[in-house]
């Protein structure tokens, strides 16, 4: 199992900043352009417990893979988690929590993952799949700061 813990901080308040991370829609906002993420299923006006929400990612070596993600765990302006439940992990589990700090808001993600193919899921997470995560909050974090001001904590 592998842990990617990542915090920001921004100069927003919590409504404007829940308000933008409870839309599912969002992401493609604050996605890497290079992983082509395309969002396949109809979105409701108000994420909801138990909402499925299938996604199509462009991944490296593996090509167009679809994901299908659970909302769940709601706690109305502060947290939820999405949970992979069809995807290219063995295991995704990435909990979204805001919190009023110190006149800014934090915004933490953190994420549960467990790469398939056993030995072989190891090293291709070494080589790539780390790196890539990264790759992936860091232009999050990026794109959040340029929506709503601050900065990278972690």
């Amino acid at each position: 199992m592998y842990n990617l813990i990542r915090e920001q901080a921004l100069p927003a308040d919590k409504a404007t900043l829940w308000a933008f991370i409870s839309r599912p829609e969002n992401l493609n906002k604050i996605t890497p352009d290079n992983l082509g993420f395309q969002i396949e299923t109809s979105l409701p006006a108000e994420m909801y417990n138990g909402l499925l929400i299938e996604y199509r990612v462009k991944l490296p070596i593996l090509g167009w893979q679809r994901w299908v993600t659970e909302i769940k765990h709601i706690r109305d302006g502060i947290s939820f988690v999405d949970e992979m439940r069809f995807g290219p992990y063995a295991f995704w589990y990435h909990y979204h929590e805001i919190e009023e700090r110190g006149g800014q808001v934090v915004m933490h993600d953190r994420v549960s993952y467990k790469m398939p193919f056993g030995f072989l899921g190891r090293i291709v997470h070494a080589i790539l799949v780390r790196g890539m995560l990264e790759e992936i909050f860091s232009f999050r974090e990026k794109e959040m700061e340029q929506l709503f001001g601050g900065k990278s904590t972690t």
